[in-house]
This record gives C-alpha cells, sequence and structure tokens, in this order.
C-alpha cells in the first residue's frame, strides 16, 4: 500500500489547497472585523445548514471513517452500539439542548464561549469557573486533537509511504493556517465542505462494493468469527454484552457536553435556521452513522481477512480498489476531512477558551478585541504543538505512551471527560433553577475527576495501562457523568440558593420561547 499513486496525490494537494484557499478567503473577508465574538463564534450568523454539518463534521472525527468501520469488521454487528448511543444523543441534544442553549447564551450577557455563558447564567463576577474550563479544555483538546493528527500520519503513511510523524506535522500546519487566518468562520465553511465530502464517501464505497460482489467479482479468502451477525458482542446475555451495550449507548451522553460542538448551536443565526439546523443535523449524523457501520460490514465480505491486522484502514482500502485512481482519491481525502474538521473545531473552541476566559478576565482585563484575537491565535500554534507531541509519543511499533497508541483509544479518552465534566452542568443549567455556581463547579470538577480515575485504574477496554486494577469494561463517561450530576445537586442543595438576579434571569429565559438577536438591544 506504500505505492505513490500520482492521481491520489493530485486529489489530496487539491483538497489541501481548497481547504487553505478559505482560510484565506475569510482572512481578506474578515480583516475589518476584529471582534472577538466575529473571530470565535462568527457572529453569531451562521445559516442553518453551515451550522449543522460544521457541527456533524466537527463530531465524527477520523474515528467514524477508520475507528468504527475497522471495529465492526473485525468483532461484528456487536460494535453497532457506539453507532446507536452516537444517534440517540445528537437527537436528544439537537431537540432539548440546541435551541434552549442558543436562547440562554444570548440573555446571558450575549455569551460568546461556554465558560462565559456558564459564568454569566450565575451573575458571578468569580472566574474560578471559567479558569477551571480552560484548563480542562486545554488538556482535553490537546488528547483531542492528538487523534487527528494521528489519523493524518497514519494515512498519508499507508498511501505515501510517508513517515507517519512526517504525515502528522504536514497535517499539523495545514490545520493551524486556515484556523489562524480565519477563525470560526473559515472552521465552519471547511467543515460544511468537508462534511459532504465525508457523506458522499460514505454513501458511495459501500454501495459500489456491493454491487461489483453481487456482479460476479472476486471474494477474497476468509471466515466470518462466530456471532459476527450477533449484536449480543459475546453471543449471550452476560456482562461482556451488558458492558458493551451501556458503553455503545453511553457515548450518547458525550453530546450534551462537547464544547466544540454545542458551541455550534449558540452561532446560529436565528431561530428559523435553528429549526433547520436542527433536522439536517440529525439527518446527517443519521446516514454517517449508518454507513460507516455499513462499511464494517460490507468490508467483511469485500476484503476478507486481509485487513485483520491494519483494521482501521478498512474504508482506505474498499475506496482504492472500488473507484478509479483520481476518484478513489477524492474519496480517501474524506478521511483527512474527517480528521481536520474536528482538530480545527477543537483548537477554536481552546483557543477561545483560554483567551476570552482567562487572558481577558485574569491576566489583561482590559485588553482589546484585537489583542485578544491574537492570544487565541498564540494558543492554536500551542496546543497544535502539544497535540502533536502527543500523537508522536502513541506512535511507531513500540509506541512511547501505548495508550495514545490508536485512534479509538485517543477520541474515547476525549469524549468521555468531556461529557462527564460538562454534560450534567450544561444539563442542569437549561432545566434546574436551582443550579448555583459552587455546584456548576463541583459538577465539573468531579465528572472530570472520577472520569479520569476511572479510565486509569478501572478500564482497559481501549488503553493499554498498567495501572488497571480492575477491568469493568464499563465506558468511564457513565460514571463520570453519573458523579458530575450528583456532586452537582448535592453542592447546590447544601449551600446558598442562587441570588435573585440569577432566578430573575432563569425565569426570563423559560418565558422566552423565540429570540433574536435584535432582541437584546429592547
Amino acid at each position: 500500500m506504500n505505492n505513490v499513486n500520482l492521481g491520489e496525490l493530485i486529489a489530496f494537494i487539491l483538497y489541501f489547497l481548497i481547504v487553505l484557499g478559505m482560510g484565506v478567503y475569510f482572512f481578506i473577508r474578515g480583516r475589518k472585523d476584529t471582534g472577538e465574538k466575529s473571530y470565535f463564534l462568527g457572529g453569531r450568523k451562521m445559516g442553518g445548514v453551515v451550522a449543522a454539518l460544521s457541527a456533524g463534521a466537527s463530531d465524527m472525527s477520523a474515528w467514524v471513517l477508520m475507528g468504527l468501520p475497522g471495529s465492526i469488521y473485525l468483532a461484528g454487528v456487536g460494535q453497532i452500539w457506539i453507532s446507536v448511543g452516537l444517534l440517540i444523543g445528537t437527537i436528544l441534544a439537537w431537540i432539548f439542548v440546541a435551541p434552549k442553549l442558543r436562547r440562554y447564551s444570548m440573555l446571558a450577557d450575549d455569551s460568546i464561549t461556554i465558560p462565559q455563558y456558564l459564568t454569566r447564567r450565575f451573575k458571578s463576577s468569580s472566574s474560578v469557573l471559567q479558569v477551571v474550563c480552560a484548563v480542562i479544555f486545554i488538556i482535553v483538546f490537546c488528547v483531542y486533537g492528538a487523534s487527528s493528527i494521528n489519523a493524518c500520519g497514519s494515512l498519508l503513511n499507508s498511501l505515501f509511504g510517508l513517515d507517519p510523524r512526517i504525515g502528522m506535522m504536514i497535517a499539523t500546519l495545514i490545520i493551524i493556517a486556515y484556523v489562524f487566518l480565519g477563525g470560526f468562520n473559515a472552521v465552519c465553511w471547511t467543515d460544511f465542505f468537508q462534511g459532504m465530502l465525508m457523506l458522499a464517501a460514505l454513501l458511495a464505497t459501500p454501495i459500489v462494493a456491493v454491487f461489483m460482489l453481487k456482479a460476479g467479482g472476486p471474494v477474497a479468502a476468509g471466515t466470518i468469527p462466530e456471532n459476527y451477525y450477533n449484536v449480543l458482542s459475546s453471543g449471550k446475555f452476560d456482562w461482556d454484552s451488558i458492558s458493551n451495550i451501556l458503553t455503545g449507548l453511553g457515548w450518547g451522553l458525550g453530546y450534551f457536553g462537547m464544547p466544540h460542538i454545542i458551541v455550534r448551536y449558540i452561532s446560529i443565526r436565528s431561530e428559523k435556521e435553528m429549526k433547520k439546523s436542527r433536522w439536517i443535523g440529525i439527518l446527517w449524523t443519521t446516514l454517517i452513522l449508518v454507513m460507516a457501520s455499513v462499511v464494517g460490514i460490507v468490508g467483511r465480505k469485500y476484503l476478507g481477512d486481509s485487513m485483520v491486522d491494519n483494521k482501521a484502514l478498512v474504508f482506505v482500502q474498499m475506496a482504492r480498489t472500488v473507484f478509479p485512481i483520481f476518484l478513489g482519491g477524492v474519496i480517501i481525502s474524506a478521511i483527512i476531512a474527517a480528521s481536520m474538521s474536528t482538530a480545527d473545531s477543537q483548537l477554536l473552541a481552546s483557543s477561545s477558551a483560554f483567551a476570552s476566559d482567562v487572558y481577558k478576565t485574569t491576566v489583561n482585563k482590559k485588553a482589546s478585541d484585537k489583542n485578544v484575537m491574537w492570544v487565541g491565535r498564540i494558543v492554536v500554534i500551542a496546543v497544535s504543538v502539544l497535540a502533536l507531541g502527543i500523537a508522536v509519543l502513541g506512535t511507531g511499533d513500540s509506541p512511547i505512551v501505548p495508550a495514545f497508541s490508536t485512534i479509538m483509544s485517543l477520541v474515547s479518552a476525549a469524549w468521555g471527560a468531556f461529557g462527564a465534566a460538562f454534560g450534567p452542568i450544561i444539563l442542569l443549567s437549561l432545566y434546574w433553577r436551582r443550579l448555583n455556581y459552587k455546584g456548576a463547579v463541583a459538577g465539573i470538577v468531579t465528572g472530570f475527576a472520577v472520569d479520569i480515575l476511572w479510565m486509569i485504574f478501572l478500564n482497559l477496554e481501549y488503553y493499554d495501562m498498567k495501572s488497571v486494577v480492575l477491568n469493568t469494561k464499563l465506558y468511564e463517561i457513565i460514571p463520570g457523568f453519573v458523579a458530575g450530576l450528583i456532586a452537582a445537586v448535592a453542592v447546590s442543595l447544601c449551600t446558598k440558593e442562587p441570588g435573585k438576579d440569577v432566578t430573575d434571569l432563569f425565569d426570563r429565559f423559560k418565558r422566552t420561547k423565540s429570540l433574536e438577536e435584535s432582541d437584546l438591544s429592547e
């Protein structure tokens, strides 16, 4: 697979030029608009279609084209529960979180980041919550970004024989370039383009492969494992199957607290666009998850046992064999799209968290919008370098840190940490009047801590850690989410009730069924 193919190389170069071109375009277009609201949130002017596909593409990183199909290809239909959990989660988030969070963030002094929203919701002058959020953001986004960079390095190595570390560096530089230049607008529009490409790739590849098989194409040698088509991973209703189902469904909890996804909700320009966004987002995610699962199942029949040792490249190999050279290169670019569409969103979210929520509130309270933007750009570079370092540590036949060696382990760790830390608090902030500032801080810290400790000591499902003392086979987001929820409720009930200004804001939010930008000036 390491022979350089000119057609694929041309397709990749064209793809990268388009992505960089978007960054340059939005840099030139936005030179006169130097506000942080514009750079970090697109001025709340995102259309419904762009916002929906951007939210989806920033969510579905390379794991949906490499990790998920590879797991189903190798282990069977029992791995499909992750798709089920994510589908349920995204539907619930679009219906019960997206419209409410958009309205509440506008009422809460027009908040443009999640830490800002949580702080202003409680009318607090303390910066503790913002600093805690920013620290968690940067730590977790470094790990999350590493998964995308890892995927790019692996792919470029498989296709062109390029050293994976060199491939990671190239991808990192490209991502930095267009986020640095264009900000939120560039990220959303590149995500929109990448989301369309991902969907086209997943729809076309397995369908063409099935037609080739039905037309009498060669069937690869291999055997279908026992219980391959059984939704119970072990073939019976035991703890292995139960924990697999719970873990898969648990992934859906992540949608309530994923900063780079839910910030798309508050960027949508109107209630009308929000309704459009909701249905487009749900439909896009449904198609992506269904077809990614189909790729794994069809891949087992089409490729046989040939990819058992390289399961993450099932989609890549199918695309290279069922399509003409150049078109195959375009299809494969969808994986780079998936990687970059998540990495760019993560970089922007982490930079906005530090620049707006730490630098401007604690370091330089008189900072101008221009200064905040440049601090954000510096953070983009810093987080990118750290993410690259984490990816490199997990690269090679004998990785320095085995837990960083696979795309799935990196994504799983980051997804769990964010979902456990912020998911319970976002939900409570929208639905519980009694939640107070101390409860929110306690919930975030507890959820994050329990998730990390469970991952290190009680879960060996995705991680190769010597520290594991008991393999529960249960995804850490579940105990982390529950612990964060309990801590937030308990601390809120044991401490002083929110002030009248906080409850009045909540009551106003509950009464508000529709809100536009123009209403804020009234």
